[in-house]
């Protein structure tokens, strides 16, 4: 038996109440997970950044706040790739607090 039938046949003996602890634990568990985005302290600060670059999600997020098109944006960073974007717009949405901050912070720097 596999793992994930091994984990069907548990799900199946859980009341619902359980399932969604389990639902939620999974939910955690991805949601420190973001594809195409990496913070590491020896760049920009340890800020979230696009993979293979060093431009900060802030930047990104505040570019698009200020009206430039995705289009604009790819125009502006030729490094950058389309996904880069829906990678970057999916992390502002789950960390829309951290990154304002970080705007915040770098513009009254």
């Amino acid at each position: 038996m596999t793992e994930l039938e091994k984990a069907q046949t548990a799900l199946a003996a859980l009341s619902r109440a359980e399932k969604v602890r389990v639902l939620e634990w999974i939910v955690r568990d991805l949601g420190e997970s973001f594809p195409g985005i990496d913070s590491d302290p020896a760049v920009a600060g340890g800020e979230a950044c696009i993979v293979r670059t060093r431009i900060p999600v802030w930047a990104l997020v505040r570019a698009r706040q200020l009206g430039a098109s995705e289009a604009d944006i790819l125009r502006s960073y030729p490094t950058l790739r389309a996904e880069d974007l829906v990678h970057a717009w999916s992390y502002y949405g789950s960390r829309r607090d951290e990154i304002e901050r970080q705007i915040h912070d770098n513009e009254a720097a």
